[in-house]
C-alpha cells in the first residue's frame, strides 16, 4: 500500500475501500464532532470513524466512507492505517497514535 489518502485538491480516492463502501460511525461525527478514533478491521477491511466517547449503540450509523471523509478531510492523514490497527488522537490536529485492534 502506498500513499493511501484522499487528496482534496484532486479528490483522488486512495483508501483501500471504494468511496461508496459502508463504514461505521456515530451520529456525533455526522453532526460535526471530530473523529478521534479510527479502526481498520482485519477481518473484512472495513473502517470505523468514531468520536472517542463511550459507544452508544443507539447512536451508531452505517454510512459511506465518502460521506465521513468528505466531512472530515483531515482523515486523509490516516488512510494508510493497516488492517487490524486502531489510531487514536486526543484532539483534532494532534498526532495519531496507533495500536493493534483487539
Amino acid at each position: 500500500m502506498s500513499g493511501l489518502h484522499v487528496d482534496n485538491a484532486t479528490m483522488e480516492w486512495t483508501f483501500d475501500q471504494a468511496p461508496n463502501v459502508a463504514c461505521i460511525t456515530c451520529q456525533a461525527v455526522l453532526d460535526g464532532s471530530p473523529v478521534l478514533v479510527v479502526t481498520h478491521y482485519a477481518d473484512d477491511h472495513s473502517w470505523a470513524f468514531l468520536d472517542g466517547t463511550e459507544a452508544d449503540p443507539s447512536q451508531a450509523r452505517v454510512v459511506s466512507m465518502q460521506r465521513v471523509v468528505h466531512q472530515h478531510p483531515e482523515l486523509s492523514g490516516i488512510s494508510a492505517l493497516l488492517p487490524g490497527m486502531t489510531a487514536m488522537r486526543p484532539a483534532p490536529g494532534m498526532a495519531w497514535r496507533t495500536e493493534p485492534h483487539d
